[in-house]
């Protein structure tokens, strides 16, 4: 069998450098919340195919269900030859998702797929062409999604130009000088000097930013942009494809706002490993493009559907919305007994998130600005040890969490103490 060391030399010769690859070592298997190597060396999972893997690798229900699906078909392309499953499933996220009112929801493979659709849908809708992100914000790799996305380095370097009609407002944040306030008179500036708002189709946001650092939109803004696109019938698309099946102690994290978005886009965890994604929304904005506008060759894959529908019964019968709270206490509770080393302290500039949906941003204790190198020292002293974090923000100075919520109490455990030794080295 080759080694690790081997097959990064075919890697590197095989595949172009663009694909950026974290770890130095291959998986051959995993089970939960943990991974073994080609060589046999074990690691803690944290990062969890990057949020995708809330019910852990391979649990037992959702093998089963893929098996089972595997057995009958695999692939009809839904457009062509329809299946129950898709149907069932639209009917369960229509049920799950925040709102009593008539929903519809349409299946697609990627995340940056469902935001591509949600844009396509607001715009067929409203029949205008504006849309509006936020700094920071992280919608896909797409040329659409990159658009959209609020952070340029790695994504957007070299790539434009990009889609027009595209506009970015400040993410309120008060760690960065940003208040809500502020935030919201630069968007009535934008109405002002960029693009009226009966021009606007869309405002789209993450509840919890993802690659922009695992910040928290303010509850009052959230409610400030309801009120906005309700005024100037705007569509608010909410992008919960990393919040999204249990992560923040919610099923979704625009439980946590009171606000019901007009379209959410949905994929990761949805289905436990497999790739699948989602736009759901109001009855009549989801009706608006015509028959053929929506869809794709793998759009809603058998396989998928069969694991996605696995996935939200192992949600319910683990109860792992009430265990994102509980897990997500225990991480904090760790983080701020790591923070009695007065070194560590000085580096945190916070800790924040909701549920299991948890980050540590660090600062250079002299000069107060984002520490990307402390960062990575911390993520790699980690990963020497057998843990996997992952970095975020868009100054690369954020660790964020997403271990499985499956995982047990003796290997969080464990793994809390390779996280602290890592902090204190």
């Amino acid at each position: 069998m080759n080694s690790n060391q081997d097959w990064k030399s075919r890697k590197d010769a095989a595949t172009p450098r663009g694909v950026g690859v974290m770890c130095n070592f291959y998986a051959e298997r995993a089970e939960n919340s943990e991974i073994w190597d080609i060589e046999g060396h074990r690691y803690i999972d944290f990062a969890a195919g990057i949020a995708v893997l809330n019910t852990g690798h391979r649990h037992p229900k959702i093998v089963a269900a893929i098996k089972a699906q595997l057995d009958l078909f695999t692939h009809t392309a839904y457009q062509v030859v329809p299946y129950a499953s898709y149907v069932e499933l639209a009917e369960k996220i229509n049920q799950l998702t925040p709102g009593t009112h008539a929903k519809k929801t349409a299946f697609f493979t990627t995340g940056a797929e469902a935001v591509e659709n949600a844009i396509k849908i607001a715009r067929s809708a409203t029949k205008r062409p504006g849309v509006i992100a936020f700094s920071g914000a992280f919608h896909g790799r797409t040329s659409m999604g990159m658009g959209l996305t609020g952070k340029v380095d790695p994504y957007k370097i070299g790539f434009g130009p990009f889609p027009g009609e595209i506009f970015h407002a400040p993410f309120p944040s008060e760690l960065h000088g940003m208040s809500v306030e502020t935030s919201l008179s630069v968007l009535q500036t934008l109405f002002k000097t960029d693009i009226e708002p009966s021009k606007v189709a869309a405002i789209i946001i993450e509840p919890i930013q993802g690659e922009g650092g695992f910040c928290v939109t303010p509850v009052a803004f959230m409610q400030a942009l309801r009120a906005i696109c309700d005024q100037h019938g705007i569509m608010l698309i909410a992008d919960e494809i990393q919040t999204g099946f249990a992560r923040t102690g919610k099923m979704f994290a625009m439980e946590h706002y009171g606000v019901i978005p007009d379209l959410m886009t949905i994929a990761k965890s949805l289905a436990g490993g497999m790739p699948l994604s989602a736009v759901c929304g109001r009855a009549d904005i989801m009706d608006a493009p015509n028959p053929g506008g929506l869809g794709g060759t793998y759009a809603g894959n058998a396989l998928a559907v069969a694991s996605a529908l696995a996935v939200l019964e192992v949600i319910e019968e683990e109860q792992l919305v009430a265990r994102a709270n509980h897990l997500g206490q225990l991480l904090t509770k760790q983080l701020h007994a790591s923070m009695q080393d007065p070194v560590v302290k000085s580096h945190v500039a916070e800790v924040r998130g909701l549920g299991s949906m948890v980050a540590i941003e660090f600062k250079d204790p002299q000069t107060g600005k984002p520490d990307a190198d402390f960062t990575k020292k911390i993520q790699a002293h980690a990963l020497a040890n057998g843990l996997l974090l992952l970095t975020c923000g868009v100054y690369g100075n954020v660790i964020r969490f997403l271990f499985p919520l499956t995982i047990s109490e003796e290997l969080l455990a464990e793994a809390f103490v390779k996280l602290d030794a890592a902090l204190r080295a």
